[in-house]
């Protein structure tokens, strides 16, 4: 329930509490002059004291507003007042992936690779700006009703290259996550695939039970591939592997493994089938998304915990887990758990900041649209002062599109009590570029010629590569055979005008088909066009 007398931010009517905790709270809002319906996500009054949370807070609101993709949760306004500080962000109207998990157990490999794929883009974008996520996990991936997936959740982000110490959800932390090494992409893509694995299997690459059963099978146990499906265990391989040179450089590169792999595995028309069988695993739980309406379950809280508790490990302050977390690297034996009495073998407690919820078998209703929650037994572990409360209170089809007001980052009315950290500016980013659609047409021009028209939409600087294959065949819907070398065009991401190509067709179908594909990908994956040629009609 709201509480008496918050404050709220101004310009913005407040529905519904979508979830809340000792963190703060996200609630559902419209924008009163425009009538977009918003998810506001407010910092606690305790928290918002210490300066550190604030400036951790302020930081994932810049992050927020530097990247542009519909991969990602968009962020619209940052307002600081005395009285409060709120992330003003787009409501999307999905589901955690935990949340399907928990209901499907686990996912068909389409659908789990094209859930990879969204919320990768999502990653591509933000390791193209410098930033590396850090928790990537199931609570963090949300699904819309028709299948398409976001990032959410940039509280404990980084800059590549920064050393901000141990932090991340133990289940999917990669092995130099643990040893406190600078902030990587390939660490993200270690959270992915072992996300993409759970999706497959139902199950975590690794069960420890505690901190330091989980830090020595993530940094030595082996890949456990064989329990995927054996299309898709070269990504699992890839993506688990122990050395962060081992993996895909960054979320972009694994983007392209992945659609290899697909392809071949599964046919063009993967991504098309898995986005079905995923909008109707979504549909499954109309209840838990945002429009629905159901009050909130989940929460945002701050725990402390010690490490002898197997059921959650709770990090802390900057100084504490960073100092617990080289004690258990270096001298495991000195943290491990008995399980018969449960007694660690030390007796340093730490104090985290953790996102938790209402455990299956708990009593109570299920989990309500809100922040994502964590009902995995390993929350987030937040050595930083960082607010890890969700902005997951995902997007509606009625709030895709941005409101009139321009994104912004506005820390407004005073300062806080400590200035936030000098931070040194970013270089100078190199071109870059997100396609968010291909599509293509083809025409008889003669009598053995054909012409495609392929249209792109892009945002960015830099040039796309579209790559056009060519096919003959005999029935309508496939494309049947290659015919002859595909064509590479490039786009240049503001041109208005359509890219054209002519092929002279060699095989004998009475179909001629075109397929076209992007790098990078596409959102959509790829687009097909197929004409019944003249000189098949029947007279």
């Amino acid at each position: 329930m709201t509480m008496k007398n918050a404050w709220t931010v101004p310009g913005y009517a407040q529905v519904r509490e979508l979830g809340s905790g000792g963190s703060g709270r996200v609630v559902l809002a419209v924008h009163e002059a425009t009538g977009t319906p918003v998810a506001v996500k407010y910092l606690s009054d305790r928290l918002r004291e210490d300066p550190a949370f604030v400036g951790e807070f302020r930081a994932e609101a810049r992050l927020l507003g530097g990247l542009d993709t519909p991969y990602v949760v968009r962020l619209y306004e940052y307002v600081e007042a005395p009285a409060g500080a709120a992330i003003v962000m787009e409501l999307v109207d999905g589901i955690s992936l935990r949340a399907l998990l928990k209901q499907a157990g686990q996912a068909d490999p389409e659908a789990a690779l094209v859930v990879l794929k969204g919320s990768l883009l999502g990653l591509a974008a933000a390791h193209r700006a410098g930033v590396v996520h850090r928790d990537y996990k199931p609570e963090n991936v949300l699904v819309s009703a028709d299948g398409s997936s976001k990032l959410v959740d940039f509280g404990i982000a980084a800059r590549r290259g920064e050393t901000p110490g141990v932090a991340g959800t133990p289940a999917y932390m990669a092995p130099e996550q643990w040893q406190g090494r600078p902030a990587s992409p390939a660490a993200d893509v270690y959270a992915a695939t072992a996300t993409f694995f759970e999706c497959l299997t139902g199950r975590k690459p690794f069960a420890g039970e505690n901190f330091a059963e989980l830090a020595v099978q993530h940094i030595e146990a082996p890949v456990p591939e064989t329990e995927a499906p054996e299309p898709v265990r070269p990504l699992i391989r890839r993506g688990l592997a122990k050395a962060p040179e081992e993996r895909p450089e960054n979320a972009e590169e694994f983007v392209s493994e992945l659609e290899g792999v697909a392809l071949a595995a599964y046919g063009p028309d993967w991504e098309e089938r898995g986005q079905r069988k995923l909008a109707a695993l979504a549909a499954l739980l109309p209840l838990l998304f945002p429009s629905a309406g159901a009050p909130a379950a989940g929460t945002t809280a701050v725990a402390t915990t010690t490490i002898a508790q197997p059921s959650r490990w709770a990090p802390g302050r900057r100084g504490l887990i960073a100092g617990g977390a080289a004690l258990v690297l270096g001298v495991l034996t000195a943290l491990t758990y008995s399980a018969a009495g449960g007694e660690a073998g030390g007796a340093a407690a730490l104090n985290a900041f953790a996102t938790s919820s209402a455990s299956p078998g708990a009593t109570g209703p299920s989990p309500a649209p809100g922040p994502s929650t964590s009902a995995s037994p390993s929350p987030t572990a937040s050595p930083s002062p960082s607010p890890s409360l969700s902005p997951s209170a995902s997007a509606s089809p009625s709030a895709t599109a941005s409101p009139s007001y321009s994104p912004v980052v506005t820390p407004t009315v005073t300062a806080p009590t400590t200035p936030p950290p000098t931070t040194t500016p970013p270089p100078s980013p190199k071109p870059t570029v997100v396609v968010g659609a291909v599509s293509v047409t083809i025409r008889q021009t003669g009598s053995s010629v054909g012409q495609a028209t392929v249209s792109v939409e892009a945002k960015g600087t830099a040039p796309v590569t579209v790559v056009l294959e060519w096919f003959t065949g005999d029935v309508e819907g496939r494309l049947g055979k290659a015919d002859g070398a595909a064509d590479t065009l490039t786009y240049q991401p503001g041109s208005a005008a359509p890219l054209v190509k002519t092929h002279t067709f060699s095989g004998a179908g009475c179909y001629w088909g075109v397929r076209a594909t992007t790098k990078p990908a596409a959102g959509n994956g790829s687009s097909t066009s197929q004409v019944f040629i003249r000189r098949c009609t029947i007279s």
